[in-house]
């Protein structure tokens, strides 16, 4: 029995840079006020630049890198696979493909619900300037692992699929898992800000064992879907986690006697402030 599904691959990653796009749209509608995170100039800068870097290297890599062939196919040996990864190989369901996908999607929605509550709402423009910091250094960071790596994607070695599908460039970006990494750094970065405007509320428990799951729930779906191994998911949860929650973390206000330039940005303007 042969799968002959096509599924839509290059459409898959559209939608996903558009979900990034437009939290990255929405980043920029700023609004000033006291803020529990500051900003310097010369720092935002290199997060931004870091991140749209690591995309550009990211994208040109994975644009340049050659298709699997024929041979290389018929050469790919589960046996080369360790023992831990080896349980994806035989995997491949599109109910939990789409499953991750709808995880993967709504996760977006997660650091943009503080504009429901008031407290977090007046520091809309703050939360959102983080945000777009922290979407980008992932987002840059997994593109630029998966073109580095061109790890196989466990279905590579399905029998049960035809050579036509496997033969696509998405077959070999196993390493990190995508999904996993988003949903991580979304589910993660709300969940320190909100410790950080709620840091003796009774929800926080609540808040951050559904940020500990939704990744790991996104992660299992990507393995028994055949996309990714255990590894990948893992390094992905790494990934996402580490970059929400430090991102946030670094910009803790400090000392009013801290050094240096910080801008403060809103809908029709904004300021720079040098201390020294």
């Amino acid at each position: 029995m042969h799968y002959n599904t096509r599924l839509p691959l290059k459409a898959h990653w559209m939608k996903k840079y558009w979900c990034t796009l437009l939290s990255l749209l929405l980043s920029l509608n700023l609004i000033w006020c006291q803020s529990p995170y500051e900003y310097k100039l010369n720092e935002e800068v290199a997060y931004y630049g870091v991140g749209l870097s690591t995309i550009a290297a990211g994208r040109y890599l994975t644009t340049s890198s050659a298709f699997f062939t024929t041979d290389e196919l018929e050469s790919l040996n589960p046996d080369d696979v360790n023992r831990l990864d080896r349980i994806a190989v035989n995997q491949f369901s599109i109910a939990s493909g789409h499953a991750s996908d709808v995880l993967l999607y709504s996760s977006f929605l997660g650091p943009h619900l503080f504009l429901v509550s008031k407290k977090p709402r007046s520091h809309y423009g703050d939360i959102m300037t983080l945000y777009g910091e922290a979407i980008l250094l992932n987002t840059g960071i997994t593109m630029m692992t998966k073109s580095l790596f061109r790890r196989p994607r466990p279905y590579a070695f399905s029998e049960a699929l035809t050579d036509e599908y496997k033969l696509s460039r998405a077959a070999k970006t196993s390493f990190i898992s995508g999904h996993t990494s988003t949903v991580a750094v979304n589910s993660f970065f709300a969940a320190k800000v909100f410790s950080d405007f709620y840091p003796e509320s009774k929800w926080k428990p609540v808040v951050w064992i559904t940020a500990v799951a939704l990744p790991a729930a996104t992660g299992i779906l990507r393995v028994t879907a055949g996309r990714h191994y255990p590894t990948d998911v893992i390094a992905g949860y790494a990934v996402g986690a580490t970059i929400g929650i430090l991102i946030p973390h670094f910009h803790k206000n400090k000392s009013s006697s801290d050094k240096g330039v910080q801008v403060d940005i809103w809908g029709n303007g904004g300021r720079i402030v040098w201390q020294f």
